[in-house]
């Protein structure tokens, strides 16, 4: 039976309710996302809470952390309150397409649903995690043209393949990448998954890459300096 728990440096997340686990795509997500000069962060689609506590960790803004799912934003809620930051997050279980806060965000990150043509399996709670039939990339970005203040950043991790189509889904809502980061798994591979940043202004994408492992489970220095903030054995 796998681990029902994964334990960082100042907080532990418990992921056996939720559909999707800790995994890397998240701990990038709240590893790279520019947070430090946030004030107001939105999380879309939170799941267990990780990237809600990672950014919490890493600024002394206020984070709202949304989830549909109920048996996820429960776990989420349990998550926050049990770690250092209970009274900056907010675990609010809402539907992205209808929600409609009064405040807007200087940083919206999500880390989305990605097997787009994929076969569905039989567990639907894992099948609204992992599908985008809840959530597609269109209304994603409109949603977060809305919410997104003048100046504010929105940041997600996308599979690398369907980068270009969402980057020309968000210049419809006048959002434009601003950074972009190429995430390789082993030397000489092809990048399987991107980090973007938008924002509202139109300018040149700086583009990096960043390999995670030199070999099989010995990371990357890169890789351990962006994280060891929050890995327990980096």
């Amino acid at each position: 039976m796998a681990n029902p728990y994964f334990q960082f440096k100042q907080f532990t997340v418990w992921h056996d309710k939720c559909a999707l686990k800790v995994g890397t795509d998240g701990v990038l997500l709240g590893a790279w996302a520019p947070a430090k000069e946030a004030r107001q962060i939105l999380d879309i689609g939170t799941g267990t809470g990780l990237v809600a506590l990672m950014l919490a960790q890493r600024s002394q803004a206020f984070i709202t952390a949304l989830e549909i799912d109920k048996e996820a934003s429960i776990q989420a809620t349990e998550n926050v309150d049990r770690s250092p930051w209970q009274n900056r997050i907010e675990v609010v279980q809402a539907d992205f397409k209808s929600y409609n806060p009064t405040q807007r965000f200087d940083l919206i990150v999500c880390n989305p649903p990605y097997f787009i043509d994929s076969m569905k399996c039989i567990d639907e709670q894992r099948n609204t995690a992992r599908h985008n039939n809840e959530l597609n990339y269109e209304e994603l970005l409109q949603g977060v043209s809305l919410l997104l203040s003048e100046d504010g950043v929105f940041t997600l991790v996308i599979p690398t393949v369907v980068s270009e189509k969402v980057k020309s889904i968000a210049a419809e809502y006048q959002l434009y990448p601003s950074r972009q980061l190429f995430v390789i798994t082993k030397p000489g591979a092809n990048s399987k998954r991107t980090l973007i940043n938008f924002t509202k202004e139109k300018q040149v994408c700086q583009k990096e890459e960043l390999l995670t492992e030199i070999s099989r489970h010995k990371y990357s220095q890169e890789y351990i300096d962006l994280t060891k903030a929050f890995y327990l054995k980096l």
